[in-house]
């Protein structure tokens, strides 16, 4: 199997989640302000909202991101110490990870969180999912 190139997919599939996590919250909010309707749909504020949700319950748990774990065992896989350098992997690495104790990470993504909770409540999802009343 070719691990390596699974290993950089699922690289890439991780920046993807961090940047819909990060940068969701700037766009609901600049999205409220410009009046762009989709980022109140509530499939997109539900699932951003489960995402960071998801994050911060792991990291207090002291659980490594599931995301992380599937690539350190295909990085082993294809016979390379998790995140040793392919060209991808070298610059992405650097968007991605950084050291500190796990205790900062818990931290940062409750106080991200309760950001999240704070445009939530500011800016409530709309669009399709409501109750449904009969008259």
């Amino acid at each position: 199997m070719p691990y390596l190139l699974l290993a950089d997919f699922v690289l890439l599939i991780h920046i993807g989640v961090v940047l819909f996590v990060v940068g969701g919250l700037p766009l609901i909010v600049a999205g409220n302000w410009r009046g762009w309707d989709w980022v109140n749909r509530w499939g997109f504020r539900t699932t951003h909202l489960g995402a960071i949700l998801w994050i911060t319950l792991q990291t207090w748990l002291g659980q490594l991101c599931p995301l992380t774990e599937l690539e350190s065992w295909l990085r082993a896989n294809a016979g390379q110490p998790p995140y040793s350098t392919t060209f991808l992997q070298h610059w992405a690495d650097r968007l991605l990870y950084f050291e500190a104790p796990l205790w900062v990470f818990a931290v940062l993504y409750t106080a991200f969180t309760a950001l999240v909770a704070a445009v939530w409540w500011r800016f409530p999802p709309r669009g399709t999912h409501r109750i449904r009343q009969d008259t």
